[in-house]
């Protein structure tokens, strides 16, 4: 079943093409057709923490993000969870189950306020068809993701969980930086705990703690709760033992 709610208020039925960074599938449609895939399906408000989607479930509607990020967790073997990705506004989440029928293979919650639309496979696979100019946009969009999923564990290999570690940091600063509230650095705007984040650098908790420490004594990051602000961006690279773009 499709969950529904009524309609946002009248300032959040259009929102702005600013809010939609320019590699998200909504960032690649054509206006016509943008407009005519956010007018599908229901908006939907999440509260923090709360599951859009839920690994195992036999559903089969999409969402498309409109605002805010969320978090997508799988569960691993032993009984613990990984964090395979982080999505933001402007992207649209569980087609996979959707498109090949099988129950979803991941759990989406909200890190912090989500705003959505809920929208059925009938309704996506409906657009689709009557707008062939957002194939190509839905196609680049989940090519996207498993390279990215690839691109992880190739450059995981072999890597120091050190690394790894300022390598994810590099990453959500590139997704999801902002200037720091001080002007001095940059913050990564999303919220993660340090389990989420030792889940997305696949190493153990503390030896992530131990890490954060070592950056933190070395002037490179500040960490908070629930947020990582950087001050020495070239210092971060060179952790990560990668060339930061100029």
């Amino acid at each position: 079943m499709v969950p529904v709610v009524g309609p946002a208020g009248p300032d959040r039925q259009r929102p702005r093409r600013m809010d939609w960074p320019a590699n998200s599938l909504l960032g690649m449609l054509a206006e016509p057709t943008r407009a005519e895939f956010v007018a599908l399906g229901s908006y939907r408000e999440f509260a923090s923490d709360e599951v859009l989607l839920r690994e195992g479930d036999a559903t089969s509607f999409v969402v498309l993000l409109l605002s805010g990020w969320v978090k997508v967790t799988a569960t691993t073997e032993n009984g613990g969870f990984a964090l395979l990705a982080i999505r933001h506004g402007g992207d649209l989440v569980g087609e996979q189950a959707g498109l090949d029928g099988e129950p979803r293979s991941a759990t989406v919650t909200a890190a912090g306020a989500v705003l959505a639309k809920v929208v059925s496979l009938e309704a996506f696979l409906a657009f689709l068809r009557a707008h062939p100019d957002a194939n190509r946009p839905v196609l680049q969009s989940v090519s996207a993701k498993l390279r990215n999923s690839t691109r992880r564990r190739v450059e995981f290999s072999g890597c120091t969980v050190a690394m790894r570690l300022a390598r994810v940091v590099c990453e959500l600063e590139r997704s999801y930086g902002a200037g720091a509230p001080d002007g001095t650095g940059r913050r990564v705007q999303i919220a993660l705990t340090q389990p989420e984040l030792a889940a997305l650098v696949g190493a153990a908790e503390p030896t992530v703690h131990k890490v954060l420490r070592e950056l933190r004594q070395q002037g490179i990051v500040d960490t908070r709760y629930r947020a990582i602000v950087i001050r020495d961006m070239d210092a971060l690279y060179q952790a990560a033992g990668i060339t930061r773009d100029p």
